[in-house]
């Protein structure tokens, strides 16, 4: 390789590094993640203020349990909605809300009744399952 191919590649990878140095830079502010129950809660299933607790509990910031406040990771809730707001500097992943909302559905024995859905790039919600009324069996007890 010529010198000047090195330094053409050693030049682009810093002006990488600095792009994406400004727009880690440019990326201030907060992520809210909503978790809509509006389904189970109408229907007197679920409990939001419950399931609000157990996610204060459980939610991890950095690996840590118990450091929502410190890291500024507020948990607000209307009647039927979970609203996680995080800082966008700190890795919090919408995944972990996905595993901690199917774990407290087992804790509840609903599990086998609603299921976690991601509506939007930022949300997730709580569906039944589609059940279909057992047309089968009634076919098959006819022949």
């Amino acid at each position: 390789p010529s010198p000047s191919s090195s330094l053409s590649t050693h030049f682009l990878t810093n002006i990488k590094k600095h792009i994406y140095l400004k727009m880690v830079k440019a990326k201030k502010g907060t992520v809210k993640f909503v978790i809509d129950c509006t389904a189970p809660v109408e229907d007197k299933v679920l409990d939001v203020a419950s399931f609000e607790k157990y996610l204060q509990d459980r939610l991890k910031v950095d690996g840590k349990t118990g450091t929502l406040a410190a890291s500024n990771v507020t948990i607000s809730r209307d009647r039927t909605k979970l609203t996680i707001a995080a800082p966008s500097d700190i890795r919090f992943p919408k995944r972990q809300l996905k595993y901690l909302a199917k774990r407290y559905l087992k804790k509840q024995q609903l599990r086998d009744y609603l299921r976690v859905i991601a509506a939007s790039k930022n949300s997730y919600e709580l569906r039944y399952f589609a059940i279909s009324g057992g047309d089968d069996a009634e076919d098959d007890a006819e022949e």
